[in-house]
């Protein structure tokens, strides 16, 4: 009898120092500030970074120095997006004292979509699970999107059909202009759109998967115009507001004025 074909994704990986080629839920790393103290992070690379709650706590990249700038603002939780190279992680960031949440419903529900499901404590923590049904796959992203667990504690293998249901769900959050598709046990997103598509289509991908799944990002953006030529873009318009639409042009000659015929002279 021929048996039902897996795929194996993830792995129990390294901490990460950079944004990895992979996505989904959980986070790859977990950090906790306090309010009012921002944080340098150094980075191997990064070209920008996104909250999801700017008013938690904002990131900005430093592409030069290869640094992630981390201010808090309130107590809260919030997820970056942090993108280099083609490549990208989310990472959760708590501000403040905060009483984290009682996953034992959350675990439990996996549990018994998941009867397969093991989970072991302390050092090596770690996490694996068949995916074989929507319900599995659904209740392990409820799961996942807890502070239980980290992307590089879990091993996950998915039925092919939940590939395809995986598929699916991700085609269903693209914006505009863009596709996505599995080439082998990766995921290739690809297409045309402006700053804010792409950034938008990452999120969507990460909020809509379960576990790590390598990604090929080849989508072309477009880049946004320059501030400078912008700014004179504008200038140049506002002066050609305040000129006439007919200034240089000569005025027309007036139209030739019809004269009525003398009348004819009797004889």
């Amino acid at each position: 009898m021929r048996g039902r074909r897996m795929y194996v994704i993830g792995g129990l990986l390294g901490a990460l120092a950079a944004p990895s080629a992979a996505l989904a839920w959980p986070v790859d790393q977990a950090l906790t500030l306090e309010p009012g103290k921002e944080r340098f992070q150094k980075l191997t690379a990064v070209d920008w970074a996104e909250s999801d709650a700017p008013n938690v706590v904002t990131a900005e990249a430093l592409p030069q120095s290869g640094e992630l700038l981390l201010t808090p603002h309130a107590a809260g939780i919030a997820r970056v997006l942090l993108y280099a190279e083609g490549r990208f992680a989310v990472w959760r960031v708590m501000v403040g004292p905060i009483e984290l949440q009682n996953t034992g419903s959350e675990f439990a529900a996996a549990k018994k979509a998941c009867p397969d499901l093991k989970a072991t404590e302390g050092v090596e923590r770690s996490l694996t699970a068949t995916v074989n049904d929507t319900a599995c796959r659904l209740a392990l992203r409820t799961f996942l999107k807890t502070h239980a667990y980290l992307a590089k504690e879990l091993e996950l293998t998915f039925a092919v059909p939940q590939l395809q249901a995986q598929l699916e769900d991700f085609e269903a959050g693209m914006p505009p202009g863009l596709t996505v598709r599995y080439s082998g046990a990766g995921l290739v997103l690809s297409g045309k759109t402006d700053r804010e598509g792409h950034r938008k289509a990452l999120w969507e991908l990460f909020n809509r998967a379960v576990g790590r799944v390598p990604l090929e990002d080849r989508t072309e953006v477009d880049a946004p115009p320059k501030q400078d030529d912008a700014a004179k873009q504008e200038a140049l318009d506002a002066t050609v507001s305040d000129v006439p639409g007919d200034a240089g042009v000569p005025p027309a000659p007036p139209p030739p004025v019809k004269r009525k015929a003398p009348p004819k002279k009797p004889r």
